[in-house]
C-alpha cells in the first residue's frame, strides 16, 4: 500500500513538473531568439538592376556595420541580436516583387521588411503585400501621392518630392549673377507617365522662378536619333536644356548635340545623367553636365565620407545614392532598439515617434509615416559628381559650359 501511494505521489509530481516545463517552453524558445531576420526584395536583374545592386551593397554594409557592434540591443530579449539580411531578386517585376515579399513573410518568417526599388515597379506591390500580413515595411523610392492613396498602416516612406527635383535647376540658376543665367529654355522629357508629370511641374515652376520655356519636346524612349529636336532647339536659340530620360537616351542626345555643333550654357539631366555609366560613355564630354541625386559623400554627417570611400574602393566610382539606402537601415536599427521589441506595430510607432541620426543628417517622420530629405544636384567635373545643391553642403563653383570647340 505504501509503495502504491509513493508511486501515486511520484507520478503526480512528475506530471506537475512536466506541465511546468511544457508551459514554459514557448517563453523559453522565444527568449532563445538568436538573430533579427530582415527581408528585402531587390531588382538584382532586369531594368532596375543598376540601382538594385547599389541598394543591396548599402544594405549589406549597414548589416555588416551593426553586427560589428554586436548587433541591435532588444530589451525584450535583454541582449544584442545580430542582424541577418535575406534578399530576394524580384527581377524588376511588380508581380514577382509581391511574391517575394509574401515568401519572405510567410515562409522565411522575417521579422521586418526593408524597401525594394522604384514605386510601382517594386515598392507599391511590396507594401501592399506587407499590409496584408501586418508586417512593417520600411520603405523608400516612392512618391508621396502614391504612398498616401493606399492609406498604409504598416509601412513608412523616406524620400524626396517630385516638386523638389523639378525646382532644383531653377534654384541653382537663380543663385548665379543675373547676366550668367539662361534666357531661353528647352525641356526634353521622355514620353512616359513620369515624363509628362515632371514636364508639367517644370513648366509651372519656370514662371515662378522667372524662366521662359521656348520649346518642350517629348522624346520617344529607346529612340536612336534626336536630330529633329536638336535642330529645332538650335534654330530657336536655346541656351539651356532640362532633360528627363534614361542613361542610353541621355548619352545619345549629348553625342548628337556635339556632332551637330550645338552646345548650351546649362545642360541639366534628371534621372539619366547621374550614373557613372553616363560619364564612362562620354568621357570628358560629360564635364559641365548637371545631374540629380539623393546623397553625397561630402555631406557633413558622421560616416558619410567613410561610406563614400568604401564604395569607391570597391567599385572605382562615386555614388550619389548609397547613403540614402544606408540611412534607411540606420533608421530601422535605431527604431528597433527604441521599440525594445521586434513587434511590427511597435517598431513602426518608434519610427513615427523619434528622430534619427544618419549619413543623410537628422530624419524625422510625420504622423502619416512620411519623412523627406532635400534633393541633391551635382555637376560632372573630371570624373566626379561635384555637389552644388543643397547650397549649404557645396564648396564647388558652378561652371558654365563653353562651346564644344573651346573645351
Amino acid at each position: 500500500m505504501k509503495l502504491t501511494i509513493t508511486r501515486v505521489f511520484w507520478l503526480m509530481g512528475f506530471c506537475l513538473f512536466s506541465l511546468i516545463v511544457w508551459t514554459g517552453r514557448p517563453a523559453l524558445a522565444e527568449n532563445e531568439k538568436t538573430k533579427i531576420l530582415i527581408g528585402a526584395h531587390l531588382p538584382l536583374s532586369g531594368a532596375g538592376s543598376l540601382v538594385g545592386a547599389e541598394q543591396k551593397w548599402a544594405y549589406d554594409r549597414a548589416v555588416e556595420d551593426i553586427n560589428k557592434e554586436g548587433g541591435i540591443y532588444v530589451k525584450e530579449y535583454d541582449r544584442k541580436l545580430p542582424v541577418r539580411l535575406v534578399a530576394i531578386d524580384d527581377e524588376s517585376d511588380p508581380i514577382k516583387a509581391a511574391e517575394a515579399v509574401e515568401q519572405l513573410i510567410t515562409q522565411i518568417k522575417v521579422d521586418l521588411m526593408l524597401s525594394g526599388q522604384v514605386g510601382a515597379m517594386g515598392v507599391i506591390p511590396g507594401m501592399i503585400t506587407a499590409e496584408k500580413y501586418k508586417t512593417y515595411y520600411h520603405g523608400t523610392v516612392i512618391w508621396i501621392p502614391d504612398f498616401l492613396k493606399h492609406n498604409f498602416q504598416w509601412c513608412t516612406m523616406y524620400f524626396i518630392t517630385i516638386e523638389s527635383i523639378a525646382a532644383a535647376p531653377y534654384k541653382i540658376w537663380n543663385s548665379l549673377p543675373e547676366d550668367q543665367r539662361p534666357k531661353r529654355l528647352a525641356l526634353f522629357v521622355e514620353d512616359s507617365t513620369d515624363g509628362k508629370q515632371i514636364g508639367e511641374l517644370l513648366v509651372g515652376l519656370a514662371e515662378k522662378y522667372g524662366y521662359e520655356i521656348v520649346l518642350q519636346e517629348f522624346m520617344e524612349m529607346e529612340a536612336k536619333d534626336y536630330s529633329s529636336q536638336i535642330f529645332e532647339a538650335k534654330s530657336m536659340g536655346v541656351d539651356a536644356i532640362i532633360l528627363f530620360a534614361n542613361v542610353p537616351e541621355s548619352v545619345i542626345l549629348v553625342r548628337q548635340m556635339k556632332k551637330r555643333g550645338f552646345s548650351v550654357k546649362f545642360f541639366q539631366g534628371l534621372k539619366g545623367t547621374w550614373a557613372t555609366d553616363f560619364y564612362k560613355a562620354l568621357g570628358k564630354d560629360a564635364d559641365y553636365i548637371f545631374c540629380d541625386g539623393f546623397w553625397s559623400e561630402d555631406y557633413p554627417f558622421p560616416k558619410a565620407k567613410e561610406l563614400g570611400k568604401r564604395y569607391y574602393k570597391e567599385f572605382g566610382k562615386h555614388s550619389v545614392g548609397a547613403g540614402m539606402y544606408y540611412a534607411v537601415c540606420q533608421i530601422l536599427w535605431q527604431a528597433i532598439e527604441k521599440a525594445g521589441t521586434l513587434d511590427s506595430a511597435k517598431v513602426r510607432q518608434a519610427v513615427l515617434d523619434n528622430e534619427f541620426n544618419t549619413v543623410m543628417g537628422k530624419v524625422d517622420y510625420d504622423e502619416k509615416g512620411i519623412a523627406l530629405f532635400p534633393t541633391a544636384c551635382f555637376q560632372w567635373w573630371k570624373g566626379k559628381q561635384r555637389i552644388i545643391y543643397p547650397f549649404e553642403y557645396s564648396k564647388f563653383k558652378v561652371k558654365i559650359s563653353p562651346p564644344w570647340d573651346r573645351r
